[in-house]
């Protein structure tokens, strides 16, 4: 695993790239946006730990940049009592986050899940990639007869490349965590899925009813699946209850 750390904090990167890099990890670390993107000419990170409070380019600007250049999984780093910013930077983007002062060790545990989860995603697409150049083969069923295809609403999942295609066999770009939403959706349409249900099944953790984390990536989620419809259909709101997956919207 790779981690690249942008924090112009110097005690706080140099602590964060020692600690991780006692785990195994290859850590580098920079200060700014001019830095990042000059280590990124010769090292390839899995994971940007990115600060949004940088001198020059600010995190957010870096974010979009991260997303749209590289594949790297992003970790938001946000001073406590700037919820604006955690929106933000998960509306553009961002994986995950943590608040600042946070414990290295808390730090370590979301690189690592947030590193199994680019790994389910990029593993099955190697795969697929090295067995066929098209997309044909990515729709038959696997040896077992097993169904990895999920179709609703012109759009089809392929659980096994880990991949979203439109109508016409185009790639919907999806971060990781958008990735599991949506399967977490397809696998159980048309029931109810409450908050704390969705955080369990994509972080492993307990629902904070503070934490607006699950709404934002479905608000984003909406946008790369039905545009911008004004009355999604796909992922329905249940007042009271969550969120409701309709594969067949009319």
């Amino acid at each position: 695993m790779r981690v690249l750390v942008v924090e112009d904090e110097s005690d706080l990167r140099d602590a964060v790239v020692e600690y991780l890099s006692a785990t195994g990890i290859e850590c580098r670390g920079v200060g700014d946006g001019k830095a990042m993107r000059r280590t990124l000419t010769d090292f390839s990170p899995d994971i940007v730990l990115l600060d949004i409070n940088l001198p020059g380019e600010d995190g957010l600007s870096l974010c979009r940049f991260l997303r749209r250049e590289t594949g790297a999984g992003i970790i938001m780093a946000t001073a406590r009592g700037e919820p604006l910013d955690r929106v933000v930077g998960l509306e553009i983007g961002a994986d995950d986050y943590v608040t600042k002062p946070y414990e290295l060790r808390e730090l370590l545990a979301r690189v690592r899940s947030l590193f199994r989860r680019l790994a389910r995603t990029a593993e099955p697409r190697a795969a697929d990639d090295a067995a066929s150049s098209g997309p044909a083969a990515d729709l038959a069923d696997g040896p077992t007869g097993e169904k990895h295809i999920l179709s609703f609403g012109g759009l089809r999942l392929d659980t096994r490349a880990h991949r979203l295609l439109d109508a016409g066999g185009d790639e919907v770009k999806l971060t990781p965590s958008e990735y599991d939403l949506v399967r977490i959706f397809a696998e159980r349409p048309n029931r109810p899925l409450s908050r704390t249900l969705l955080s369990e099944l994509t972080h492993g953790k307990d629902f904070d009813p503070a934490d607006r984390t699950i709404d934002i990536r479905i608000t984003r989620l909406r946008k790369k699946l039905e545009g911008a419809a004004a009355d999604p259909r796909l992922i329905r709101t249940i007042r009271g209850e969550g969120y409701l997956f309709d594969p067949e919207p009319h």
